[in-house]
């Protein structure tokens, strides 16, 4: 998650046509056809991918094969087991998948795949000086983009709006001018890569029809052009992460052409996880009002030395605050969803799972693990999975609870919103400082109430199961308003600006990443 949600995803689609007439072997995982002949369980797996295996978890237990459009999926939800196809990159590969994924979706081919190259690079701009640089561009931008945003809206005038739009759009934005640095294009930007990303799953898995097939086209093509290298030449940091990537890429021998479309694709993974996660935090707080009053019990904390001021992002990033850390980590667990696809690369390939069984796969069947389902959602591991419980992840004397354990075995998976790489997210950490920042300098500088404080919280859209952070299906309607300091800064601010230069840009407070 870079600054967001970097863990894997597969793009549910029918990437292989292999027949589904096949029976299975002895000592293989159960085997599940459905009713209608090679396209197998494809439609109900499209709807709902997670009640779809849910169901086919009760059938057959913590692992099975069902036939999707032609492709026998190998379903493991054993979180004991997933090291064994996670570490053994011999036997399960993620390269292909990935190559088929890139081209689908962005239509992307890139002319060679150095993991351990393209990981070192990500390291020099996620980690150490580079991370401290982007923690700091982020949290820049994004107070100047609360400001703009809630300019003129005084403590006693309330604005009604959703929630998901103002944390997908102040955080895209920040995101988009802190690894793009370019904010001419910023607000064109957004516009189109919300249509793209609302279409995405129908664009994975071949199923857009009329309207909608052109205008994830007309996006596409739109961001393309908003990407073009010529266009993001000469941008305020000529260190910024994207002309290092074209740095990058170039050296590869990538053209211009394909080097768009590699941008579209980065823009993607860093960008489309971060509002989701800002927005089911605070939706959870709001709902929950005993931990929204523990966590604004952490704000006042860290901003108790800063009066006024706004506290370098090093402090905000490093204080401590457990009651926050267990509220990210309960509301990744339940909205985390991402799957994470391997194919099998020798026949007769067995994986153990908990028990003492151990089955047999086939070469060229993809297996499928589906963290959401198991651990996160284990009513053996997790009490009450489906409830928001902000103390889940803490122990009586605040540290961190890291003990889980199902049948009687303790659990080294026991939350997954990261993968369960061996060396682990990249960019994670910039992810979470991003979120901290955000959801900290919101509740410091806005006051939000809900419009109603008795609706719901929308529901996840299924089309999403699969693809990182699960979105709502419509809006949760809040009013926010400036806080009485902050109206106070921007007061002062503004009388400053009048008496200096119109250029004089106004700063305040906020932060943020997303998650994936």
């Amino acid at each position: 998650m870079s600054g967001m949600i970097l863990n894997e995803r597969l793009l549910n689609g029918p990437l292989v046509s292999l027949s589904c007439e096949l029976d299975s072997r002895d000592n293989e995982p159960p085997l599940d056809k459905g009713l209608i002949p090679w396209l197998g369980h494809a439609l109900e797996f499209g709807k709902d991918a997670a009640k779809f295996l849910a169901r086919m978890k009760n059938k057959h237990g913590d692992i099975f094969t069902v036939c999707v459009a032609g492709q026998y999926i190998t379903v493991l939800l054993d979180p004991n087991s997933y090291d064994d196809v996670l570490y053994d990159t011999d036997s399960f590969d993620s390269r292909r998948s990935k190559g088929l994924l890139m081209e689908k979706v962005f239509s992307l081919v890139l002319p060679s795949d150095n993991p351990e190259k393209e990981r070192k690079w990500m390291e020099g701009h996620f980690q150490g000086v580079g991370l401290d640089k982007l923690q700091s561009s982020m949290d820049s931008h994004l107070r100047d983009l609360l400001l703009a945003d809630q300019r003129g809206c005084g403590t006693a005038q309330w604005r009604e709006e959703g929630l998901f739009d103002l944390c997908y759009g102040l955080l895209f934005r920040a995101g988009y001018l802190t690894m793009f640095t370019r904010d001419e294009n910023a607000d064109a930007v957004y516009k189109q890569f919300r249509n793209f990303d609302k279409l995405l799953p129908k664009l994975a898995r071949s199923s857009l029809k009329g309207e909608d097939k052109k205008s994830v086209t007309s996006s596409q093509e739109s961001l393309w052009q908003l990407l073009a290298p010529a266009l993001l030449e000469g941008g305020r940091d000529a260190g910024c992460w994207q002309e290092s990537y074209q740095r990058y890429l170039g050296e590869a021998g990538v053209d211009a052409e394909t080097q768009r479309k590699a941008l579209l694709m980065h823009l993607w993974t860093t960008q489309c996880n971060a509002g989701p996660a800002a927005f089911w935090s605070l939706a959870l707080l709001l709902r929950h009002p005993e931990a929204m009053q523990a966590v604004l019990a952490e704000v006042r904390g860290v901003m108790h030395e800063h009066s006024l001021h706004h506290p370098t992002h090093e402090r905000l990033v490093t204080h401590n605050t457990p009651v926050f850390d267990s509220v990210l980590r309960e509301t990744l667990r339940l909205t985390a969803a991402a799957f994470i696809s391997r194919e099998v690369m020798a026949d007769g390939k067995k994986l153990g799972v908990s028990g003492g069984l151990e089955y047999c796969l086939r070469k060229g069947d993809k297996v499928l693990l589906f963290p959401f389902l198991c651990p996160q959602m284990d009513p053996e591991i997790h009490q009450q999975p489906e409830s928001f419980r902000y103390k889940r992840f803490l122990n009586d004397d605040m540290s961190e609870k890291r003990i889980f354990y199902k049948g009687g075995s303790r659990l080294k998976h026991y939350n997954m919103p990261w993968g369960a790489e061996r060396k682990g997210c990249v960019g994670k950490q910039f992810a979470i400082s991003t979120v901290k920042m955000f959801v900290f300098t919101v509740l410091r500088h806005l006051e939000l109430e809900m419009c109603e404080p008795s609706d719901p919280l929308p529901q996840f859209n299924p089309q999403r199961y699969g693809f990182g952070m699960l979105q709502p299906i419509g809006d949760l309607c809040h009013n926010p308003s400036l806080s009485h300091s902050l109206s106070l800064s921007v007061a002062l601010s503004l009388s400053l600006s009048l008496s200096l230069s119109l250029s004089l840009s106004l700063s305040l407070s906020l932060s943020l990443s997303r998650l994936h």
